[in-house]
């Protein structure tokens, strides 16, 4: 057996301790060190209250207390599937469509919207027959331009930018 200093040393003991300590050591570093890229913030709580929003770039988290929530910033297409609506003049059109989006405020929409991705998927379908609702047949056919322009449905969406904000805060 080897000797150091006249104490005698186990190898396979010392071995599996050391194994076992670089094995915690790596769990807890990629427990505590996160790396946000550039179109990504960080939603961050501690102990399940908002801290807010960090990002981009490399921040440690404290283990066990803060948790993160990754939100994605850029544009985010969504296909809104075929839809069956009945106009105004009694009927039926089927269309689909496309929504844009992308989150202007990562901390609202993690704390206020449970899936904020699929929540604006259904806003869609909602605004597209109501959109198709409102006009005749023959003039979603004249204005089929103006209807596929970005500004009729962001126009639609208006009034929910506008509901009152929670606790005093604004939006």
């Amino acid at each position: 057996m080897p000797e150091w200093h006249g104490k005698r040393i186990y190898l396979p003991a010392t071995i599996v301790i050391v194994a076992v300590t670089l094995i915690f050591a790596l769990l807890l570093a990629t427990a505590t060190i996160k790396i946000v890229q550039e179109y990504e913030r960080g939603v961050i709580f501690r102990l399940g209250r908002l801290v807010g929003a960090r990002g981009p770039g490399l921040f440690l988290l404290i283990p066990g207390v803060e948790r993160m929530r990754k939100v994605d910033l850029r544009i985010v297409t969504l296909e809104v599937p075929a839809q069956e609506a009945i106009t105004r003049d009694n009927v039926t059109v089927k269309v689909n469509a496309v929504v844009y989006f992308r989150v202007v405020n990562p901390e609202d929409a993690v704390v206020k919207v449970l899936d904020y991705v699929r929540a604006t998927s259904l806003i869609g379908q909602t605004t597209l027959r109501s959109i198709l609702g409102q006009s005749d047949l023959d003039h979603l056919l004249a204005e089929r331009d103006k209807i596929n322009a970005w500004s009729s449905l962001r126009g639609a969406m208006r009034p929910l930018e506008r509901q009152p904000a929670t606790k005093g805060k604004r939006e």
